[in-house]
């Protein structure tokens, strides 16, 4: 295969960049990524890949990618999100829309979370000579990763994903990632009566009944840090974080209504809607105690904790080509989707985690030929290479 071309990638990371793609739970923020999936399906259509463009279900201008080269039961999924946060252009010192170099970096947004993973995939496969796979090449692009996940949520209920190995470009160094945390966020709202403060007969305190919620969430917290620990973590336990809170409109008058927003990062073993259950299971009591409604509601449909065993063909490969022991990270990903379709699973990409979501951000360009290179060297394992069955 021929050596890595900076030029050719900086032109891919140039047109991806150039074209906006933030997804967003404010309606004036959030747009299509049609253009940047039909960008990547016509330079993938150019490399011999088969593609199929799929509208997401219910959400008009949504669309995932699912781009093929060869044939076989297995193969390996590069995978990553066409998306990116929303952004403020006067905290740019250059326009994020427009790639710059500067200094051995690329800027722009989405450079390293995470556009750039895509035109490392394209120099990885540019070569690729599809009469010599005995397993199949694939690259996924997804839809509305950074708000609601709506494209791999599709993509999983509608099952069938032919691969038997994942990679998730995130972000990492090109550290692989075999486990990361997952994550809720919740809302409760406490509807009680509001009243003249001179006598609490007339009405019934929202704000009262959302003290009592919060010291149940405080007691939660507290039992799930007791049963569940675990060491690969920075943060081995559980956390709940009380987020913010909005009730009330006067010293003089008995609360009407309150409303508590809260998170919680989970570790592997845990599941969410077990944990959404016994929450909603602490809250009925309070309710009808002091006679009002709490009503307990998603705000962010959530992902569940990822965990690849170390001991798997797809980790012990990783950490051989790139050199570096599997670790965990914080954040959570596209990763728990490809696990739970049968798929081997690892998160690792080119970037640092610490440049996304805020401005200038930027890709260092010498972690780009080393990535690609443990790109083609994974393909040439697990598509050309006689591999053992997951």
């Amino acid at each position: 295969m021929s050596r890595f071309d900076l030029n050719r990638y900086k032109s891919f990371l140039h047109q991806l960049v150039a074209e906006p793609s933030v997804s967003c739970a404010v309606p004036s923020w959030d747009m299509s990524n049609q253009k940047v999936i039909e960008r990547l399906a016509n330079w993938l259509t150019e490399h011999g890949f088969e593609c199929q463009i799929m509208p997401v279900p219910d959400h008009p201008g949504k669309f995932n990618l699912l781009a093929s080269i060869g044939a076989g039961d297995g193969g390996l999924l590069f995978a990553g999100h066409s998306d990116t946060v929303p952004y403020d252009e006067h905290l740019w010192q250059t326009d994020p829309l427009t790639l710059s170099e500067k200094d051995g970096r690329l800027y722009g947004l989405g450079a390293t979370d995470m556009k750039g993973f895509f035109p490392a995939v394209l120099e990885a496969v540019k070569d690729l000579d599809a009469g010599k796979l005995k397993q199949p090449v694939m690259v996924l692009a997804t839809a509305d990763e950074e708000s609601s996940m709506s494209g791999a949520r599709a993509l999983a209920a509608a099952g069938g994903l032919k691969a038997r190995y994942a990679v998730v470009g995130e972000p990492t160094k090109m550290t692989p990632i075999h486990m990361h945390k997952g994550i809720l966020m919740e809302a409760v709202r406490v509807k009680g009566a509001a009243g003249h403060s001179s006598n609490p007969a007339l009405g019934n305190s929202a704000l009262e009944a959302m003290h009592e919620v919060m010291g149940e969430l405080i007691r939660y917290r507290q039992d799930l840090q007791q049963r569940h620990q675990n060491p690969g973590f920075a943060v081995s336990i559980p956390t709940l974080n009380l987020g913010c809170i909005h009730g009330g409109d006067g010293a003089n008058r008995i609360c009407g209504e309150c409303e508590l927003h809260f998170d919680l990062r989970s570790i592997p073993g845990m599941h969410n809607d077990q944990l959404r259950e016994q929450i909603s299971g602490l809250l009925t009591p309070i309710a009808e105690r002091r006679q009002l409604d709490i009503v307990f509601s998603t705000l962010f449909e959530g992902v569940d904790p990822f965990h690849q065993d170390k001991n798997s063909e797809l980790i012990r490969t990783c950490e051989r080509l790139t050199g570096q022991e599997a670790t965990s990270v914080a954040f959570a990903t596209e990763a728990p989707f490809f696990r739970d379709l049968g798929l081997q699973t690892v998160v690792m990409g080119p970037g640092s985690i610490d440049q996304a979501h805020q401005s200038n951000e930027y890709i260092d360009i010498n972690q780009l030929e080393p990535a690609v290179e443990t790109l083609r060297r994974m393909i040439e394992h697990f598509c050309m290479e006689e591999t053992p069955p997951a």
